[in-house]
Formats: C-alpha cells, sequence, structure tokens
C-alpha cells in the first residue's frame, strides 16, 4: 500500500519528465550557442540536440558524462552531470526504496539551485536535496 501511495504521489508530483530530444548536426547550432560552449569547454568534442526550442550539448567533462542546455542566444540554463545512483542524497534515495534506479543525474541550474534525477522503469524523476519531488 506505502509503494502505491508514493508512486501515485510522484506522478502527481510532477516529477515525471519525458525527454524527446533530437539530434542535430553542429552546422544547425546558432553560432552565440557554440560560442558560448566553446569559451566554456574549448576543443572539446561534442554533439548536440534540440531539447524543446533549446540547444543541448553532449560532452565528457572529468570522465562523466554531461550535458548543457542552451538558449538560441547562447545562455546557460543548465549542466546536467551523471552519477552513480549512490551518489544521489539519502533523502532520493529514500524517496525511492524499493525501486530500481537505471541512471542517475545531478542537474545544477543557471541560478545555482541543484536538483536531482533518477531513471526509474523509463522515466526521470527529479528531487531536491530533501527528496521532494520538483518540476522540470
Amino acid at each position: 500500500m506505502m509503494k502505491r501511495l508514493l508512486g501515485i504521489l510522484l506522478m502527481m508530483g510532477g516529477g515525471v519528465i519525458s525527454s524527446q530530444a533530437q539530434k542535430i548536426s553542429s552546422a544547425k547550432v546558432p553560432a552565440p550557442v557554440k560560442a558560448a560552449f566553446e569559451k566554456a569547454h574549448a576543443k572539446t568534442s561534442v554533439k548536440w540536440e534540440m531539447e524543446k526550442s533549446n540547444y543541448e550539448a553532449g560532452f565528457t567533462l572529468n570522465g562523466k558524462e554531461t550535458s548543457e542546455v542552451y538558449t538560441a542566444a547562447g545562455s546557460l540554463l543548465e549542466t546536467e552531470t551523471a552519477i552513480r545512483t549512490n551518489e544521489l542524497p539519502a533523502a532520493v534515495l529514500a524517496r525511492l526504496k524499493g525501486k530500481k534506479i537505471a541512471e542517475a543525474a545531478k542537474i545544477t541550474r543557471a541560478d545555482g539551485t541543484v536538483c536531482y534525477e533518477a531513471e526509474v522503469k523509463g522515466k526521470d524523476f527529479l528531487f531536491d536535496m530533501e527528496g521532494n519531488a520538483v518540476k522540470h
């Protein structure tokens, strides 16, 4: 009963994210976006995707799978870094107790706020440090 209630609360909490990114060639990325990325990560191999109306740069940083999302004007919106599931905050792990977490990530938004993403059964859930569901 408790697991079922938790699942319902997670779904209602707005923490479910569906990613529909499309791969695009570097030639289709606006100059301000490429310039902002290259300024931050000179000589870094990058793969570009569209995420809604924004541009997502996928690359490896310090051995970790990383992505950054930019507006068409080149403003950084957020950075997502892959982490091991055991690196999720204890409150997030407690919230997902008994669930198999396929992937985990730490997301740092441009304003400095941090949230954590956990993929469970093909769906991404976002949480704050205290384990509360967060909207993307």
